[in-house]
Parts: C-alpha cells; sequence; structure tokens
C-alpha cells in the first residue's frame, strides 16, 4: 500500500525535529527517524493501529511514537498520515480535528 504524507504531518515532524534539536540535534534526528520508520509499517500493515476515539471512524487510525499519536487515514490504496500530534493534547476540544480537511 501506498503511503503518503500531508503538509500538515510533514510540518509537525519538521517542528518536533526542530524543538528536539534545541537540546540535541542528534537526538531529534533519531526520533524523527522513529517517526517515519513507524509509518513505513503500515504499508504492509494499514489497521494495525487504534481507531482515534475522539474521531469514531474505522478510517481514522493513530499508531503512538510516545509522547505523540501519528493519526492517518486508511483508504482503499494508500494511506494517508493526516497529522501527528502531541499524546497529551484534547482533540475532542479542537477546531477543526486533525483529520478534517
Amino acid at each position: 500500500m501506498k503511503v503518503e504524507w500531508s503538509n500538515p504531518a510533514v510540518r509537525a515532524v519538521q517542528n518536533i525535529r526542530s524543538y528536539i534539536a534545541k537540546d540535541s540535534a542528534v537526538y531529534a534526528d533519531a526520533f524523527a527517524q522513529r517517526l517515519i520508520d513507524a509509518v513505513w509499517l503500515l504499508r504492509d500493515f494499514p489497521r494495525s493501529g487504534r481507531v482515534v476515539p475522539e474521531a469514531d471512524d474505522e478510517a481514522i487510525r493513530e499508531i503512538v511514537v510516545a509522547p505523540y499519536r501519528i493519526i492517518y487515514r486508511v483508504r482503499k490504496s494508500q494511506i494517508e498520515i493526516v497529522n501527528v500530534v502531541h499524546g497529551g493534547r484534547d482533540l475532542s476540544q479542537i477546531s477543526p480535528k486533525p483529520w478534517e480537511k
């Protein structure tokens, strides 16, 4: 299955990397790579992530790379990484939701 990253998801990873790099560029690069590596597993197992509780939609799923939630949408022939958000964020209280376009 093809994996596509949305612009907000790419920006989120870049921002996470930049934030961590303030303390350690090495750790920032390693953590960004952990996020990317976790996503590549979805090519073979697209429904391996749990359904996002706030979305209540079987197609909107997430995998956790602590402390971040990688939110993705499963489509027929592709997986769209829609955003990467901090796990402490209450998604039920924000609008628009990370999976809404």
